[in-house]
């Protein structure tokens, strides 16, 4: 897919299919299940009251009988009944048990949700969404996408335009997981490609018990920070389709400046390249102002080195959100020599199936 000679940001060839987003495509025509659906098909034999790290064991078991079926699946047709208790059903009891201790995301709280306590994101137990619509703002693939937006949010970009969201995360609607589950069969319904969870990290035991309630065949996109554990990476093998994966900054030092994300670049690399082998990867990168060389030269030329096989977007919608006038370098808006210079690197870096 051809890059834009220019740098206006408007996308390229848009209305021809990703290069590299095969099964994606498939599972939105209803050629292929869900991740999560097989899942449902696979058996997992454990109790509830187990220790988390039992559970583990029978999860790692499991999870081989369904990379053998994800493998040698070929029609949607093909799925065998529900099994129960099943792996997606492990999944979220783990998910559970790490909500006592939680550690969701790399910040690693340790904090007990079931009993109110709030960590870094400030979620207890009960998740909660600001908005879910059918959203065409999206990239051409996606949409229109059934994007559900969570409120809270493990980072604190000093810049972050959704403040309103992330910073209030008790202020949203809690969420019945049967009752989300219905609405994004109904959106599914009414022609939705995906359902596209935002913000989801925090989330991940309420968006594992939505998909357990869901029987609808949708792909699931996981549009996220990418600054979950090790844990969370294990649990969303066998649930997630689409990783759109926001990589921001390209060394610790403007992460924790900016996201205030302590190990930044060790925690998104790792979890860009488990997502490589266990889904399909869309990256966002935002060009930040002055941040060209420190941040977007070596994002990407990591992903050209690392994940080459993904679809992705270079983004110059940054503008100085919230807290933006208290950093003098980013407080302003991106200059046309900043957006044709990171244009110039992903050219220079290789990379076909962009967006620009």
């Amino acid at each position: 897919m051809p890059i834009s000679d220019s740098a206006s940001g408007s996308i390229s060839d848009s209305t021809s299919d990703p290069i590299y987003l095969h099964r994606y495509l498939k599972v939105m025509r209803s050629k292929l299940p869900s991740q999560f659906l097989i899942s449902q098909s696979i058996h997992a034999d454990f109790s509830r009251d187990s220790d988390i790290h039992d559970l583990w064991k029978v999860h790692e078991e499991a999870m081989k009988s369904f990379r053998e079926k994800f493998e040698n699946i070929n029609s949607a047709e093909e799925l065998l009944p529900r099994a129960a208790p099943s792996l997606l059903d492990l999944k979220v009891a783990i998910a559970d048990k790490i909500l006592q201790d939680c550690h969701f995301c790399e910040h690693r709280c340790g904090i007990n949700r079931k009993k109110k306590e709030t960590g870094y994101c400030g979620m207890d137990a009960v998740s909660r969404y600001s908005a879910e619509f059918l959203h065409h703002g999206e990239e051409p693939e996606l949409v229109p996408s059934h994007t559900i937006f969570f409120t809270g949010c493990n980072f604190s970009c000093v810049y972050c335009q959704n403040w309103q969201i992330s910073t209030a995360p008790k202020r949203g609607i809690p969420i019945l997981p049967e009752e989300l589950a219905r609405k994004i069969t109904l959106q599914r319904a009414y022609g939705s490609r995906n359902v596209n969870f935002v913000t989801p990290t925090p989330h991940t035991h309420t968006i594992l018990k939505i998909l357990n309630a869901l029987k609808v065949n949708v792909p699931v996109v996981w549009n996220s920070n990418m600054y979950y554990s090790s844990e969370v990476a294990k649990l969303l093998e066998g649930v997630v389709d689409v990783y759109l994966g926001d990589f921001r900054y390209g060394n610790d030092e403007c992460a924790q400046k900016y996201s205030n994300a302590a190990d930044y670049w060790s925690t998104v690399t790792r979890n860009f390249k488990t997502a490589y082998t266990m889904g399909e990867i869309l990256v966002r990168y935002l060009v930040i102002p002055n941040h060209i060389e420190c941040c977007t030269k070596p994002v990407i030329e990591w992903i050209k080195e690392n994940i080459p096989k993904v679809r992705f977007n270079l983004m110059f919608q940054y503008y100085a959100h919230y807290r933006a006038n208290e950093f003098p370098r980013i407080n302003r808006a991106l200059t046309g020599e900043e957006c044709q210079k990171a244009v110039d690197i992903l050219k220079k870096s290789g990379l076909v199936d962009v967006m620009v």
